[in-house]
């Protein structure tokens, strides 16, 4: 039996991409995929090779504070709200 074969949607959701996106590095060259009929078939070796090459330290996240008034930024309230998420982000190693 041969190698499972994946469709660009699901590679799309494992990558976490979009299957555009997933089009794209199929027409670039960068992710190596089988034609069967109208549509592209990635081999499971490829997403291997995709996600071991993904360092934890590309990996981001956009952190997002406000306060609703000039009277809660001025206290402080924006200042802990930034520190906490920062924190937080730490915590969950991003």
């Amino acid at each position: 039996m041969g190698e499972r074969l994946y469709r660009t949607k699901e590679v799309a959701e494992l990558l976490n991409i979009s299957v555009s996106g997933v089009k794209k590095w199929i027409k670039e060259g960068k992710i190596r995929a089988i034609r069967v009929g109208r549509f592209w078939m990635i081999p499971e070796s490829e997403i291997r090779r995709i996600l071991s090459g993904i360092k934890p330290s590309e990996v981001r996240a956009v952190i997002y504070a406000r306060v609703s008034s000039h009277k809660q930024k001025k206290d402080g309230n924006l200042d802990r709200q930034v520190e906490r998420l920062r924190s937080y982000c730490s915590a969950k190693g991003q």
